[in-house]
């Protein structure tokens, strides 16, 4: 497992997703993404690999309306597989399937682009060991290059089952209104370092990873929220390592002047560009 995705560090857990029909969707994300549904109702769907853990949840609200452009919101959410072998076995599954993707090389990963069938972005990536990660005055080195498509290939010739059990959520990227603004909501209230710039794009993390979230404004500055029964991003989970954890970042959003709001057993904020976190123990 990732040491960046587990105690001391903040990391994202869990994603909320709204979709149009859920029965299409479903049929995506078991057929073509290798997901296994842990929970189902009329409405909902939870979605894991190792047949306990949430990693992604499919949720098809009343009167749901297409997605819209120009909006904040969900970028993509990024599926973390353990190792370059598995990410062939994707990669070769999908060029099998003929569904479209996209590919890039990041310095730090290497990573696969897809769309659900709403729209709704997702990366499926492996990360390069983080002692070939090259940082400089706290920032890393990321870009986007063209991919070795056939040196992963020629990882494995093993058969796709579905994705690994120890897959995760590795980050997710997020449309905003305001880079500076937002960026300020997540280092001075959540407590993430700011790791790299991309133009109108910072990259965020805990623990020194290349990023947990990434924030952009390529919807352009000042875009609104979409509309509440819009596809799209319901929520996203951030993973704190204990009470006291959680307890100090809530003290820092109340500081900052953001809303935190506590339901059940977790908290509820919202970044400046109208993004909801829940934060969970």
């Amino acid at each position: 497992m990732s040491s960046f995705h587990k105690k001391p560090n903040v990391y994202v857990g869990e994603v909320n997703i709204k979709v149009k029909d859920l029965k299409t969707s479903l049929t995506f994300y078991q057929n073509l993404m290798g997901f296994k549904v842990l929970e189902e109702s009329s409405h909902t769907a939870v979605l894991t690999t190792d047949g306990k853990t949430p990693l992604v949840t499919l949720e098809q609200p009343a009167d749901v309306i297409p997605k819209t452009g120009r909006t904040s919101g969900l970028y993509h959410y990024a599926i973390l597989l353990p190792t370059r072998a598995d990410l062939s076995v994707f990669l070769r599954h999908l060029l099998q399937t003929g569904y479209r993707f996209g590919a890039a090389d990041h310095y730090v990963s290497e990573a696969l682009y897809l769309n659900d069938p709403d729209g709704n972005g997702i990366e499926v990536y492996r990360d390069r060991p983080s002692d070939e990660w090259n940082w400089k005055n706290g920032l890393v080195d990321m870009a986007t290059e063209q991919l070795d498509g056939e040196g992963i290939l020629a990882e494995s010739n093993a058969e796709w089952t579905g994705l690994p059990a120890d897959t995760l959520m590795g980050h997710i990227h997020l449309h905003v209104a305001d880079l500076q603004q937002t960026e300020e909501f997540y280092t001075q209230g959540l407590g993430f370092q700011t790791v790299c710039y991309y133009p109108q794009a910072a990259f965020l993390s805990t623990g020194g990873y290349h990023h947990h979230i990434a924030i952009n404004t390529w919807q352009g500055v000042g875009a609104p929220p979409p509309p509440e029964n819009s596809v799209g991003l319901n929520w996203y989970t951030l993973v704190f390592p204990n009470s006291e954890a959680r307890d100090n970042v809530v003290a820092q959003l109340k500081e900052i002047g953001a809303s935190v709001k506590i339901e059940e057993d977790y908290y509820v904020t919202s970044d400046p560009a109208g993004n909801w976190i829940r934060l969970v123990v």
